[in-house]
């Protein structure tokens, strides 16, 4: 689990600001779900041999005796959501977004840790493939809005068809796995005996010759399926969304269904993802809802964040107060704090500085902040109700005004040139 620091604050705000900004430029709207939930929320929905049950989940006993869970994700929580609050009576689909922070018991690698971040975006009540490539949309103006080029990542994407497609393909899958079980990870070895599908996806063995070679999905979808994921890959088309077509990409949970996809940052080679979704139409029957169908996808903050800054991309740099207080004298500091005020209510940051100091290691502290002014307050200033403007960048000229009028004073702020402070030299009055 890692601290978010200062230098860290600015690149994660424009993260979640662009994020909720995209959702509502697709009318998705906020919901929050709490930290911990009843453990049988993620237990019964995520499979007794899933990853997040067997390896990852934080599972701890209250004191009145309850089994409650750390949320190690987002859907679950908010399709429970659903259910409690009665949303099925509203308009359908229910289109909603979350942002907040996720705990799995994982191995820490680059991008991954044990407190994870993630955007996620679900449209609940429709089985509609527009409204599949409208998820896939969203997340992929999301990269855009970022920074990301589009030719920097890469859509994969499939169809898992029914429970029923899949109970069919996992008796040919077991046929084709079988001779080789041997030579699969011990990690794969165990998937193939609780749940092979994701024997497909298995990171360890994704250049196994088994895998590589193993039957496609695709190949074993109904009518049905097969014509709901051709009007999903023409909905992508008209969008302009290129896409690749993998068979690899599957769930393993009967309540998955139909269109699910992945997208990878550059230099990725199929063994990292940026973001991924699909479709869960069992998912709230499951938690005991109605049947409703579903579809959603989730993104890793932590994730983004490292492939921005592999790229230069988000702000350029913490942003500057606009403008630092130098309190002077005795009087001085009481009539900065003051002017402070003031220019906060009209907006403006303001960083107050330090009494005590000499004007020279005042001024310099204020330049090394990056402000676009410093206001200078001693005692004769405070005995006559005003303060001294003086500008760290730019041309402007240091002007008196009257603290009074501080509210209606017209500063320029968008003028960010460097300006060096020679201590011995300075001369303010």
């Amino acid at each position: 689990m890692h601290d978010t620091l200062p230098e860290d604050a600015d690149l994660w705000r424009f993260i979640r600001d662009t994020a909720e900004r995209v959702a509502r430029l697709y009318d998705y709207r906020q919901i929050g779900t709490p930290i911990v939930e009843d453990a049988s929320v993620f237990l019964h929905t995520a499979g007794d041999e899933s990853d997040i049950v067997q390896k990852e989940v934080y599972l701890f006993d209250d004191r009145g005796g309850d089994r409650l869970a750390l949320r190690p994700e987002g859907t679950a929580a908010v399709c429970r959501a659903y259910i409690e609050h009665g949303m099925s009576s509203r308009p359908q689909p229910v289109r909603l977004f979350y942002i907040g922070p996720y705990f799995r018991y994982d191995r820490p690698q680059a991008g991954r840790y044990r407190q994870l971040h993630q955007f996620g975006v679900e449209a609940i009540g429709t089985d509609s493939p527009e409204v599949d490539a409208e998820l896939i949309d969203l997340q992929l103006t999301l990269y855009r809005e970022l920074g990301f080029a589009p030719d920097e990542l890469t859509l994969r994407i499939n169809s898992i068809g029914t429970a029923e497609t899949r109970r069919r393909f996992i008796e040919v899958l077991t046929k084709h796995f079988e001779p080789h079980v041997g030579t699969l990870s011990r990690d794969s070895q165990r998937r193939f005996e609780t749940n092979i599908l994701r024997v497909l996806d298995s990171k360890e063995d994704a250049g196994h010759p088994a895998v590589q070679n193993a039957p496609s999905i695709l190949d074993y979808l109904s009518p049905e399926d097969a014509a709901h994921f051709e009007a999903v890959k023409r909905h992508l088309e008209a969008l302009g969304i290129a896409y690749e077509v993998d068979p690899r990409i599957v769930r393993g949970l009967d309540y998955y269904a139909r269109t699910v996809w992945e997208v990878e940052p550059p230099g990725a080679g199929g063994q990292s993802t940026i973001g991924a979704g699909g479709r869960y139409d069992g998912l709230i029957e499951v938690l005991g809802g109605p049947s409703t169908p579903a579809v959603g996808f989730a993104t890793g903050i932590e994730r983004i964040a490292l492939n921005m800054r592999e790229r230069g991309l988000g702000p350029s740099e913490e942003r500057a107060p606009d403008v630092v207080t130098v309190p002077l004298g005795e009087r001085g500091p009481a009539a900065a704090a003051q002017a402070a005020a003031t220019l906060r209510a009209a907006g403006l940051s303001v960083r107050n500085g330090v009494p005590g100091r000499s004007m020279r290691a005042a001024m310099r502290g204020a330049d090394a902040s990056g402000a676009r002014y410093a206001l200078i307050v001693g005692d004769a200033e405070a005995d006559a109700g005003t303060v001294v403007l003086k500008p760290l960048r730019g041309d402007e000229e240091q002007r008196t005004v009257a603290a009074i009028e501080l509210s209606s004073v017209e500063l320029s702020l968008d003028d960010h040139a460097e300006m060096d402070i020679d201590g011995d030299t300075v001369q303010l009055f």
